[in-house]
């Protein structure tokens, strides 16, 4: 059944003559069948940019009988929406689309990865910030002339000079905040952006009409100020949001765009990864990503699977194992049969973890999005009291407008809007001074509320660089055995062949194995080098201790044996160590095996851990975490970590890390050492000492400044002085954060607010 009131044709119609409007056909084909007649489609939102954005759009469709759930990304301005069929007739999904533009203004459309990577928004903010700040430079240098005491003549040119300096800056610069303001009033609501718009046209207007009338002042400077310093929040934020979306387009391009398929009659098709169904044969060679889950049915090779485990080894598969789509295929030629579409892979479900992730994290609302949803409707009723009390009391409207414009422009939220993006931006500075960029400045609030730190192993506490720790055999033994390595590129081939330099033997030939090892002939006969059971087929597998072991055989005899562990990442100890202090709780969640995780954990001192996790299982070891009500920092590197980063409450990564696992992270630090912890935990602390202070100092600034503006105290000149001293006061209090020192493992800036009890020791695999 259609939900809509009877208009609605109508109003579709209206608004595809205002603008393209996806037909009924494009809506149902990009939907997805969720079953019992449930639908789900995504749709992008472009206009959307703040908390009240996010409420009005999820309500506006919450509003309509079949829809189920509707919820907003933020980072990447799309509402996920889920309806359910009723009653024989279908639903017109154009439908959604009407609901949100006639209860918000906002247009929605198809997401479209190529239309959106070239987001022109981001320039036109770039282009207004440049326009506004020129102009109100130079209306700064004019206004002091003025100040000064300018004749009549000369003080008329410079206000003449001035508006039509501040005329293409108000229409350029202010037409984000226009636009945004009369779409929600065309909706009977309200925005930050309305009081905005309101304060830099009339304080335009009233300058203009003095400056006509040959007025002793006027206003120009403040609104192109005003704008100016708005219109670098509004790009800082949008700047972190573009950020924050590249994770999830990068995980995607781990998927190929198709792959070929064997017929039954022997040929071969290319076809369209979508289109791919389980059941169909796909040749995969080597160096290509998987495009689908499946099951190897002829074939042997390695794959890289760190996007699974976050293990640099690779994983040797041969008929019948089940391999994941996003995973590489290194050495051989392999025939999978598909199990899944590309809509159900686990290349899909790790992409559907991190958006859940990033969309559950849409809902944060930063103080000053809270503090808009009343501080706009209260300054508007603010104005028009003043307004009207003073023009039937006093009998002066003109001087009543004055009053009024002053309160608007005393009361214009720039300190407010800059209290927290300049905090974000001075310490973005001194987080990198320390080697740590943030890449979304809420995240430094987030991390200023965790109480607990979780660790990847791989590449996180270690640096994936396996090191031979102990030997066994000759040295002659042992020089053979680094020649030998040295003509493969495994990982533990190269840990063993650099740490004999040098070694040179008469190695006729080498065939690697994959998976296995490697086979070498010399004048003394064949040699084996890899697995146990390889090397000496037959003997029994040593008891795993942690090590990972490599042996040297001739003839089927041990003549060598090598034990390797990967190497600890500098300042990993001190970090655990200053964290522990500090009372955070710390946790490691690994995809490495049992007894190598077990080891490396006890020679760090934390007695949490698990082992042998894939990307899903470290998801729902961080959700029981949450449950138990911590907020958790975690630090990881792998593409297999990528959606624990971003289910995570704030995520860090190293410079080293996998391009996606950089991407999802909120924070990556670019030196090998890991007191990049508690250094970026102490600096967030900090920054969000001194936001709330800021916004104590511009909730005390409208406190003391309002009354005085309503009594008529203040002209617009002065509200406009009192305005941006109110801002620059603001800017100074966040510049004390460069001063602030690099952690000693003292006080209480790096201390947990709320210590809590770790929520189990059990050590699970």
């Amino acid at each position: 059944m259609s939900c809509c009131a009877p208009g609605s044709q109508a109003s579709l119609e209206m608004m595809q003559a205002a603008h393209t409007v996806p037909s009924t056909e494009e809506l149902l084909l990009a939907s997805r069948d969720l079953g019992e007649g449930r639908r789900q489609l995504e749709l992008s939102v472009p206009a959307v940019h703040c908390g009240s954005c996010i409420s009005s759009v999820e309500q506006a469709l919450r509003e309509l009988p079949v829809v189920e759930r509707a919820r907003v990304n933020l980072s990447t301005r799309r509402v996920s929406i889920v309806w359910r069929e009723r009653g024989t007739e279908a639903f017109d999904p154009r439908e959604l689309v009407s609901a949100i533009w006639k209860k918000t203004g906002y247009e929605a459309h198809l997401f479209s990865s190529e239309a959106e990577g070239d987001d022109q928004l981001k320039s036109q903010l770039l282009r207004g910030v440049a326009v506004t700040g020129f102009a109100a430079a130079n209306i700064m240098l004019l206004s002091v002339s003025v100040w000064s005491g300018a004749e009549a003549a000369t003080r008329d040119l410079f206000h003449w000079i001035s508006a039509m300096i501040a005329a293409p800056a108000l229409i350029y610069g202010g037409r984000f905040f226009y636009i945004s303001a009369w779409n929600v009033l065309k909706q009977g609501r309200t925005n930050m952006d309305v009081p905005i718009a309101l304060a830099i046209t009339l304080s335009y207007a009233v300058s203009l009409w003095e400056t006509i009338h040959h007025g002793e002042h006027a206003w120009f400077d403040a609104t192109a100020s005003l704008l100016f310093f708005l219109l670098i929040g509004r790009t800082l934020d949008h700047m972190m949001r573009d950020r924050a979306r590249a994770a999830i387009v990068g995980l995607a391009r781990l998927s190929p765009r198709g792959a070929m398929v064997l017929l039954e009659d022997g040929g071969r098709e290319y076809r369209p990864v979508d289109e791919i169904r389980p059941g169909d044969r796909i040749a995969v060679a080597a160096g290509d990503r998987l495009p689908v889950d499946g099951v190897v049915r002829a074939g042997a090779s390695d794959l890289d699977v760190s996007i699974i485990n976050g293990e640099a080894v690779p994983r040797h598969v041969e008929v019948g194992a089940a391999v994941q789509a996003g995973t590489m295929n290194l050495t051989g030629s392999l025939t999978i049969e598909a199990t899944a579409t590309a809509r159900n892979s686990f290349l899909a479900e790790i992409i559907g973890l991190m958006e859940a992730a990033e969309g559950g994290r849409a809902h944060y609302r930063r103080i000053a999005d809270r503090a808009a949803q009343i501080y706009a409707p209260a300054v508007h009723l603010l104005a028009i009291l003043t307004f009207l009390g003073w023009g039937i009391f006093g009998g002066d409207w003109k001087q009543a407008l004055l009053i009024a414009i002053a309160v608007l422009i005393i009361t214009c939220p720039c300190a407010l809007g800059l209290a927290v993006p300049v905090v974000q931006v001075v310490a973005a500075g001194r987080l990198f001074q320390d080697g740590i960029m943030v890449k979304d400045g809420s995240a430094m609030e987030r991390l200023a509320e965790i109480d607990t730190v979780v660790f990847d192993k791989t590449g996180t506490l270690t640096l994936g660089r396996p090191q031979l720790m102990r030997s066994t055999g000759s040295a002659a033994d042992m020089a053979l055995a680094a020649a030998i390595a040295g003509h493969s590129r495994h990982p533990l081939s190269q840990a063993l062949a650099s740490a004999f330099p040098g070694s040179a033997s008469d190695v006729e030939t080498v065939e690697e194995i994959s998976g296995q090892g490697m086979i070498a002939i010399c004048k003394q006969g064949t040699y084996r080098l890899g697995r146990r059971n390889f090397a000496c087929p037959g003997s029994s597998a040593s008891a795993d201790d942690g090590y990972s072991e490599v042996v040297l055989s001739h003839d089927g005899m041990e003549l060598a044996a090598f034990f390797f562990e990967d190497t600890v990442r500098p300042g990993a100890v001190t970090a655990v160590t200053l964290l522990r202090q500090q009372g955070f709780l710390m946790s490691v969640l690994s995809g490495d095996r049992k007894a190598v995780v077990a080891r490396f954990a006890e020679k760090l001192g934390l007695t949490d851990w698990k082992a042998e996790l894939t990307p899903i299982g470290k998801c729902e070891a961080l959700q029981s975490f949450a449950e138990q009500g911590h907020r958790c920092l975690m630090v990881g590197d792998g593409i297999n970590d990528a959606p624990a980063l971003r289910a995570a409450h704030v995520s860090m990564a190293p410079a080293t890390a996998a391009d996606i696992g950089r991407q999802a992270a909120d924070f990556v630090f670019t030196h090998e050492a890991l007191d990049a912890v508690p250094s970026a935990i102490m600096i967030s602390r900090r920054a969000g000492r001194l936001i709330m202070e800021n916004f104590a100092l511009a909730i005390g600034y409208n406190c003391l400044a309002v009354p005085i503006a309503i009594a008529g105290y203040a002209t617009p000149l002065i509200a406009a002085i009192a305005m941006s001293t109110s801002s620059i006061v603001v800017v100074a209090n966040a510049l004390r954060l460069r001063a602030f020192g690099h952690p000693s493992g003292e006080g209480e800036d790096v201390a947990p607010r709320a210590p809590a009890t770790l929520l189990g020791k059990a050590h699970t695999a």
